[in-house]
């Protein structure tokens, strides 16, 4: 028998400074939180993203 897969889950980007959710994110379950520097619409300029469930 195949093994069962692990489903993916949802997971946003949101901005440190402005708290906004910019980004979303198909992710395997398990695997360390993200931090990236992406693009802030609102502030106009590359800040740092932390990782956010619902």
């Amino acid at each position: 028998m195949a093994k069962p897969k692990k489903k993916k889950e949802v997971v946003f980007l949101v901005c440190e400074e402005s708290g906004d959710r910019n980004y979303t994110l198909l992710k395997k379950p398990g695997t360390p939180k993200l931090e990236l520097n992406k693009y802030c619409a609102r502030l106009r300029k590359h800040t740092k993203h932390i990782e956010k469930k619902k």
